[in-house]
Formats: C-alpha cells, sequence, structure tokens
C-alpha cells in the first residue's frame, strides 16, 4: 500500500479505528516525532504504512506492535450474557379505612370498626443487567444487585438462546452472585490474574447497556484498589471504559480477552457514563464462588482490626493539629486504629498504632488492598502479616478466625434445621386475628426455633426488620441472615391470643 504523510499539531492522542466486525476495535497511537516545538504548539510528522492501522513507535523510530482488541472482544462477547429479572407480581392482602363503614356501622350497631380488607395483585417490575459465563456446565456471575428481588431470573445467551436460571448464592458484602442455567458445552470465558493487571493497560467492557446486547466499550486501567464504601469488601478496578446502566455483572477483559472483573459500579452525576467504571477484581470474585459452591455461603476470613488508610489517617491528624508531624518509618500501609479483643491479630502480636504493609506476599498500601488481600483467606488459614511498628518491621504469623470467634469452616444452614413447617394464613385467618399478614407454625419439633422458645401456632410477622407475609419470605430473610455478619434471625410475632413476643436465633455451626 502505498504510504502516505500528514502533519499534526498539538499532543497525539490515541487513535481508535472500528473495523467491520460488530463490537471490534483496533487501537494504537501515532507517536514517530520528526518536527520541532513551533509557536507553543509542536509539529509532528508521522507515517501512516496503512491508514487502517497505526503504527506504536517511539521518539528513537523503534517500531511496537499495534493493539488489536478484535480476539478480546468476540471472546467477551460469546461468554456475555443477557439477564432478565422479575419482580413482585404477587397476591398481597391490605387493609383500608372505610369512614362511610364507622358511619352506618354505628348507625346501625354492626361495629367493625372502618377497618376493610381486600387483595390487590402488585405490579410486576423487570430489570436487566448481565452475567459472564464461568463454566461449561452453566455457571453464571453476575452482580448481586442484579438479582436480589428476583422472583424469576432469565438468561439470554449472545447466539439467543435463553434459559430460566436459578440462584446458587449471593454475597452482598462483595455484590456478587452465582446463578446457573442448565446444560453442557456453554461458551465459557478464560478467568485471568487482575493482580497482574498495570494501570495504563487497555481493557474491555462487554455487557448489555440499555437492553443493547453485546456491547463492548473500551478504555484503559485508571487505578486499582479503589475503595468507594459501597460494599463490605471491595478493591475496585477504576476504568474509562464506558459502563452504563446494564452493565452490571458483565465483564471486564484485558487484550488476551481473559476475565479480570465483574463490572459493577458507575461515576456519574447523570446516573450515565461520564468518566469511570468500577469493576470488582476477579482475585475477589474466584474466592466467592468457590466457597459459594463448595459450602453454599462465603467464607469470610477476620484480622480483627479496625483502621484506616495511613496516609488518609496522617492527613485527619494534621488537619485537628496544624503541627502534627508523624514518622511512620512508611508512607503506604494501613493504620492500626483498634484490635479487637481475642481476634486474630491480636492472638499474632499486632498492636494499636502498627502500620500493616503486606499480608502473605501481596503488598498494602491502603485499606481497600487489606480488605482485598484478607478476601482470599478462610477461617483456619494461616498466612504472615508484615508491620511497621516503631519504623522497624515486624513479621508475625496470623490465623483468621470467622464470625464467631474461631477457625471452624462456616457452612450453609437448611432451613429444616429450625424444626418447624409454616403455612400462609387465610383470609379468614388474618380478620379473625386482625392482622394484614404474617405466617404461622403449622408444627414444630426439635430445632432452633423450639430451643428458642417459640411453639406451634405462633404467628411470625417481622423477620430482621422485614414484613414476612409468605412462607417464600421468611425463606429470604433466613438466608439472608446467614449472609451477614452476625447470623443471628431476630423474629418478632404473636401468639394467636394475641400476645407478642420476639425470639433471637443463632445460626451456623455451634
Amino acid at each position: 500500500m502505498k504510504q502516505t504523510k500528514k502533519r499534526l499539531y498539538g499532543t497525539l492522542a490515541a487513535i481508535a479505528f472500528f473495523s467491520g466486525v460488530t463490537g471490534a476495535f483496533t487501537f494504537s497511537v501515532a507517536h514517530n516525532v520528526k518536527g520541532a516545538g513551533k509557536n507553543a504548539g509542536v509539529a509532528y510528522e508521522t507515517e501512516y504504512a496503512d491508514p487502517n492501522l497505526m503504527q506504536l513507535s517511539n521518539v528513537k523510530g523503534t517500531p511496537a506492535q499495534p493493539i488489536d482488541l478484535t480476539d478480546a472482544a468476540e471472546k467477551g462477547c460469546a461468554s456475555v450474557v443477557y439477564i432478565k429479572v422479575v419482580m413482585g407480581g404477587e397476591t398481597k392482602t391490605v387493609e383500608y379505612h372505610d369512614p362511610f363503614e364507622d358511619f352506618f356501622g354505628d348507625f346501625f350497631g354492626r361495629g367493625g370498626g372502618g377497618v376493610q380488607r381486600r387483595q390487590v395483585q402488585t405490579p410486576k417490575q423487570e430489570a436487566a443487567g448481565s452475567g459472564v459465563i464461568i463454566s461449561k456446565d452453566g455457571y453464571i456471575v453476575t452482580n448481586n444487585h442484579v438479582v436480589q428481588k428476583a422472583n424469576k431470573v432469565s438468561v439470554k445467551l449472545n447466539d439467543n438462546r435463553e434459559f430460566d436460571a436459578t440462584i446458587v448464592g449471593t454475597d452482598p458484602s462483595t455484590d456478587l452472585a452465582l446463578i446457573k442455567i442448565e446444560g453442557n458445552d456453554f461458551p465459557a470465558i478464560q478467568i485471568g490474574n487482575s493482580d497482574d493487571l498495570k494501570v495504563g493497560e487497555w481493557v474491555l467492557a462487554v455487557g448489555n447497556p440499555f437492553n443493547l446486547t453485546s456491547t463492548v466499550t473500551a478504555g484503559i486501567v485508571s487505578a486499582k484498589g479503589r475503595g468507594l464504601g459501597a460494599n463490605g469488601v471491595e478493591s475496585f478496578i477504576q476504568t474509562d471504559a464506558a459502563i452504563n446502566k446494564g452493565n452490571s455483572g458483565g465483564a471486564l477483559v484485558n487484550a488476551r480477552g481473559e476475565l479480570v472483573g465483574i463490572n459493577a459500579m458507575l461515576y456519574s452525576e447523570t446516573g450515565s457514563y461520564s468518566g469511570y467504571g468500577f469493576a470488582i477484581p476477579v482475585s475477589i470474585m474466584k474466592k466467592v464462588v468457590t466457597d459459594i459452591k463448595e459450602y453454599g455461603t462465603v467464607q469470610r476470613a477476620l484480622l480483627g482490626i479496625s483502621g484506616t488508610t495511613l496516609i488518609d489517617y496522617i492527613d485527619n491528624q494534621k488537619r485537628k493539629d496544624d503541627k502534627y508531624k508523624a514518622d511512620f518509618g512508611t508512607n503506604d500501609g494501613v493504620y492500626v486504629a483498634e484490635v479487637v479483643e481475642d481476634a486474630a491479630a491480636e492472638k499474632a502480636g499486632i498492636k494499636e498504632g502498627d502500620v500493616i504493609t503486606s499480608v502473605g506476599n501481596k503488598k498494602v498500601t491502603k485499606m481497600s488492598e487489606l480488605q482485598e488481600a484478607v478476601s482470599k483467606y478462610r477461617p483456619g488459614d494461616k498466612t504472615t502479616v508484615t508491620v511497621m511498628r516503631d519504623k522497624k518491621e515486624k513479621t508475625f504469623n496470623v490465623t483468621f478466625r470467622n464470625s464467631k470467634g474461631n477457625t471452624s469452616v462456616v457452612k450453609a444452614e437448611k432451613i429444616s434445621s429450625l424444626g418447624a413447617e409454616f403455612k400462609e394464613l387465610s383470609d379468614n385467618d388474618k380478620k379473625a386475628l386482625n392482622i394484614s399478614y404474617g405466617i404461622q407454625i403449622k408444627d414444630i419439633k426439635n430445632g432452633k426455633l423450639k430451643s428458642a422458645g417459640l411453639s406451634k401456632g405462633f404467628i411470625i410477622r417481622k423477620c430482621n426488620g422485614l414484613n414476612i407475609k409468605t412462607v417464600k419470605d421468611f425463606e429470604n430473610a433466613f438466608k439472608s441472615a446467614q449472609e451477614s455478619e452476625e447470623q443471628t434471625l431476630y423474629i418478632w410475632g404473636q401468639t394467636p391470643a394475641g400476645v407478642q413476643a420476639s425470639f433471637a436465633i443463632q445460626l451456623g455451626d455451634e
């Protein structure tokens, strides 16, 4: 092909050329400097061997390879699915006040108090998101916030096949969920290593924004280890690849087409893309998925400290006292503000005022990186934690513990462990009890409910602050309680005689 020359003025930027393949891009940068500074601008003369494929060169003229993202886009699109969830659509009994019943009831001596009940159908609501096929037998990772309120989940593949999906497990602390479709030989994505990602590296965000399926956007890794205070455990990959509503649960892939993150959030003042998207690294995702499949719930290892990023601690102290000076021997790490009694850190010898700089072989410069490092372990696992104390480096052997303070693995508990059967109240039951919702213990035997003091006939109306209107509501509350740090099910209700009572049921292994 005939070579052409063009003269460009100003700072050169990355140029994107779109190939003929849908959703595929080829990116490169022109950087062959032949001109000189001139009139406050810089004149560049760049040679293009092919107008559709620019070469990357340094100032010495040594050519580098162009970045071709078409293969990565193809792999990402094949493995990313469109998820549709249906919420609501349930029949509920509601109470309303009829003023005419008050008047005519009193006038004719009927009583009734003007309280009427009727059944209403709650409107169905639909929402959509994305997911990533991670195994050939149909396991799919998505965000917890995509499926957490779903009554029904359906999945459409890139080849337009549709399947009903079941929720295998969720983890609100990391905003991850695992769902499954039945079948074999699905196009599973290859999982990469998010620890190897570098700031400035090209990545693709693949998902279904605004119901536009199989959409690919490109950008670079803008930062790693971002903590936004959105989840209990987080260490986001920040990217300037456009992420919008509907991208949640989709794939962040590297230039080789390997999964390195699950898209979760966007930063925007308008509600749509305006700067940065955030993805959950696969280093966290792999542990969550493995735990859900193996144990039914996530095994959360706890170090047992509270603290903050060291530089944030120093800046905060300076705001309180502009004469404050500190020399910890480092400016990177996590300042330990408090050590929990009898927790893993205290038993290992870590003290208040220490600065944690690494966990195992993982360097720690801020709180989000500490969370990510600890999230890879289970209760009972052992590793080393390095701290700076009095400007000297010290290393401690740590055995992680669970939320109950021991090293046992926490297994998902089946609802049958409660030792009770439940039934939904009929309209006549609700009228007789003068309540609008609740479920009743139909039968009870030895189990956690009986041990806590509940008996047959008791009407459960609330669990952990949520109204219980159906048996499904109770099952969901039980599941959420298992996934919480406390692992406690708080029940409030009444006896058939109307005596109110509350109970706290501790879940998990004793």
